[in-house]
C-alpha cells in the first residue's frame, strides 16, 4: 500500500470499517473474475469523495476499476455503512474523551426557519 493510500485510509480507520462491511455477494454460478479487495475499493472511494474528483477521473493507481469502484459505493451506501461508520468514528471518538458531548448541541431556538417552510 502506497503513501496516499495510507493517508487515506489509516490502519486505525480500517480497524472500525473493516467489520462494517457487507459481506461480497456470490456469483451462484461460479466462475468470474475474483473480488478486488475491500480496503483498495475503500480507499479509491475516499479519495474520490475527500478529493472531489469525478468517479470517472479515478486514478489507476489505486487498482481498483471506476465500475468496481461506483458499484460498490452504490451497494454499500444501500447497506447502510456510512451512517454505521460515521456513528462507530463518534463511539471510537466519544469513548477516548476526545469529544465534550455537552458541548455538541445545536440550540433550534436559534436557527430561523425559512420563510413558508413546512
Amino acid at each position: 500500500m502506497d503513501e496516499l493510500s495510507r493517508r487515506l485510509v489509516p490502519d486505525e480507520l480500517w480497524a472500525l470499517v473493516e467489520s462494517l462491511i457487507p459481506p461480497g455477494k456470490t456469483r451462484p454460478q461460479g466462475g468470474g473474475m475474483s473480488r478486488v479487495d475491500d480496503r483498495a475499493v475503500f480507499t479509491a472511494i475516499v479519495f474520490v469523495l475527500t478529493s472531489g474528483c469525478a468517479w470517472r477521473h479515478l486514478p489507476p493507481s489505486f487498482g481498483v476499476t471506476v465500475p468496481t469502484a461506483h458499484r460498490r459505493f452504490t451497494e454499500w451506501s444501500e447497506a447502510g455503512l456510512w451512517r454505521q461508520l460515521h456513528q462507530a468514528v463518534l463511539d471510537e471518538l466519544g469513548g477516548q474523551g476526545l469529544i465534550d458531548w455537552s458541548r455538541a448541541v445545536l440550540d433550534g431556538a436559534s436557527v430561523r426557519a425559512k420563510r413558508g417552510a413546512v
